[in-house]
């Protein structure tokens, strides 16, 4: 008699396959489920493998379209950023990824999911809080926080003898010396010799961007067209693109060609621990900096300084620390949402050799500035006299602030 059924985030790879094997091993039915969220995969061949281990079904879902729509455009309207470098490639896809997964198990009657992820990363946090939100009756086997399973699995050697003595094909190819996150996104680049901060990343590591020495030598120029703060078009020499996910990949593939996106850091993971961690973000990477400066033509200054110091923090930290399925992103979301209303216009951008870069911007619907009132050459509609009166009301409580310091022997000028 089964145990129960689970419901299996499966991959493909040697841990989720030793997961699955020792869920089956110990009485339980198993669903694998798998995300299409842009990453590179031999599809046929999880499925393939999946049910030669003995899970009862493979479900693999195309989520893409979902992953652009729902997230990463709210993102680029947000100008997302972790610990101000981080675009968030990992943890934009997981809310998608989770809310897949609940779905799959409701549907294929599953109480129970399972995850592959490890003990000391974020996404643990990511895809259990993701699954109390969704289906707060689900149950969780979390293997690597479970006594009886790390024991038994304590590194690579273990898990390639279990995968010997159950038939569980491994790949032949050397593994890579990191651990390696793909989606539509990013890559994203961890552990192994990464884990010394001061080992520079080798030229191979990359795979979504070449090296930008290695780029074309003439920049190659574009344009992005958004409505309320959304990519809805990109026109390149080549021709024009308005389908969202397209889009979105042709961002990618001019952000590949000329090696932008590129970043290698150390960050505060949520848990508390400090983590060193490459990421290839090219298309992203360009539509931020896109969204950014049309921001500046069409936005209000007191709405994007809320927005910046506030909705743009605490909803990327949302993301990052697992928090999507919360009322407090839904709430930050709304206040984004309504931020980007005059957000409509196109830039003009250049990449060239890993950087990315404006070459101009206009907006028809929504533009707040004006050339004339902005021209040294005109003073139509402006008196410099009424400077006068704005420095004085302003240096009030400065000038109070410098008689305190020489009345106390501190003058500011020592």
């Amino acid at each position: 008699m089964s145990k129960g059924r689970v419901c299996l985030a499966y991959s493909g790879g040697l841990d989720t396959s030793t997961i699955l094997k020792w869920l089956i091993l110990e009485g339980y039915t198993v669903v694998c489920f798998l995300a299409n969220v842009g990453q590179e995969e031999n599809w046929a061949e999880v499925e393939k493998k999946a049910l030669a281990l003995g899970a009862e079904r493979m479900v693999i879902e195309d989520l893409q379209r979902e992953f652009v729509e729902e997230i990463v455009f709210r993102a680029i309207q947000c100008n997302a950023i972790y610990e101000d470098r981080y675009l968030l490639g990992t943890s934009l896809a997981r809310p998608i990824i989770a809310r897949a997964q609940v779905r799959v198990a409701e549907q294929y009657n599953c109480d129970i999911l399972s995850h592959g992820c490890t003990g000391k990363g974020n996404d643990q946090v990511r895809f259990e809080l993701a699954f109390k939100a969704c289906n707060p009756k689900m149950k969780v086997i979390a293997p690597w926080r479970m006594p009886e399973f790390i024991e038994k699995f304590q590194g690579r050697a273990d898990l390639l003898k279990f995968a010997a003595e159950n038939n569980i094909p491994v790949s032949s190819s050397p593994k890579a010396p990191w651990s390696m996150d793909d989606n539509l996104v990013h890559c994203s680049y961890e552990a192994g010799v990464l884990e010394d901060p001061d080992h520079s990343p080798p030229k191979e590591l990359w795979t979504r961007t070449v090296d930008p020495t290695d780029a074309p030598d003439v920049p190659y120029n574009f344009t992005i067209h958004f409505e309320k703060g959304i990519p809805t078009k990109v026109v390149t020499p080549e021709g024009e693109v308005t389908d969202s996910v397209a889009l979105f990949k042709l961002l990618n593939k001019i952000g590949h060609d000329n090696g932008v996106g590129r970043i290698d850091i150390v960050e505060n993971r949520f848990i508390g621990l400090k983590s060193r961690g490459c990421y290839d973000t090219p298309g992203l990477t360009i539509a931020r900096l896109a969204h950014l400066d049309l921001e500046g033509l069409v936005m209000d200054a007191k709405v994007r300084k809320l927005r910046d110091q506030f909705v743009t923090i605490e909803w990327s930290h949302c993301l990052y620390n697992g928090m999507y399925f919360s009322p407090e992103r839904e709430f930050l979301e709304n206040s984004l949402v309504y931020s980007q209303e005059n957000v409509t216009g196109e830039v003009r951008m250049s990449v060239y050799k890993g950087a990315a870069y404006v070459l101009g911007r206009k907006s028809d619907a929504s533009n707040l500035y004006s050339q004339e009132d902005a021209s040294m050459d005109s003073l139509e509609g402006f008196s410099p006299m009424d400077t006068s009166g704005f420095i004085a009301i302003q240096a009030i409580r400065l000038e109070k602030y410098g008689l305190q310091k020489i009345k106390d022997g501190k003058p500011l000028t020592k």
